[in-house]
């Protein structure tokens, strides 16, 4: 899983030249922890890595290149997803 982690921070550091390669590995670990949740949570069955690398890839394609301008409404995570923090300007 980690080398499934790492192509798709370089897919999205590459797709966003905003973002350093530690903030797009923010972006990818949460992205990949929120999809597997909520659809655990939306009560369908697990069906592997591979389908989350596939949705997060599509993410990246779709929306990559602004996703630094996404502002956490989180708490949770507002500290992590800081627009200020770790852009490259």
């Amino acid at each position: 899983m980690q080398q499934r982690i790492e192509q798709l921070v370089q897919e999205l550091a590459e797709k966003n030249e905003a973002l350093s390669a530690s903030k797009a590995r923010v972006w990818i670990e949460l992205l990949w922890s929120d999809f597997e949740s909520s659809y655990a949570k939306a009560g369908y069955d697990y069906k592997g890595s591979e389908v989350t690398e596939k949705v997060i890839r599509q993410w990246i394609s779709s929306y990559g290149d602004r996703i630094h301008e996404f502002v956490g409404n989180n708490p949770k995570y507002a500290h992590l997803l800081n627009v200020d923090d770790d852009l490259i300007q």
